[in-house]
């Protein structure tokens, strides 16, 4: 495994994490508390992976830009801010949020959940379409 491995490892991430917070708020729909508890702690736990990978990538890597022109390119763009704002936004957000679940103040961490849990499944399915848009979509960055 090298650096260059790393895009795919975080856009795999960023998928099993959408899925576990999609379980998740299955789960608790399904008042099935302990398969919610599972997912959410799961998609924590991959989310804090991804940011390692993360932060370990774009420290050494070199900087990938946007070439394409047209509409994609502000397609593209408008998908990355929005994810980028999102993401630094959430992360503390959903801290607190696991913070009240964990001291059982289930109030606060419902009326908390419910904006942050589709922001952050916001946040992990652009981050996927982040990574098809720069590593396979645009042919001059294959």
């Amino acid at each position: 495994m090298s650096i260059s491995d790393l895009p795919a490892i975080n856009a795999s991430l960023n998928a099993l994490s959408a899925v576990l917070l999609t379980c998740g708020w299955v789960a608790i729909r399904r008042r099935a508390v302990a398969v919610h508890k599972a997912c959410m702690i799961s998609a924590l736990l991959t989310s804090a992976v991804f940011l390692a990978c993360y932060l370990v990538y774009h420290y050494t890597a070199k900087i990938t830009v946007w070439e394409a022109d047209g509409w994609i390119r502000w397609a593209y763009y408008v998908v990355l801010v929005t994810h980028v704002i999102l993401a630094v936004v959430v992360t503390p957000m959903a801290l607190v949020t696991a913070n009240h679940a964990w001291r059982e103040r289930f109030e606060q961490h419902k009326r908390l959940a419910r904006w942050v849990m589709p922001c952050w499944l916001y946040v992990s399915v652009t981050g996927v379409a982040v990574y098809w848009m720069l590593y396979h979509l645009h042919p001059s960055l294959r």
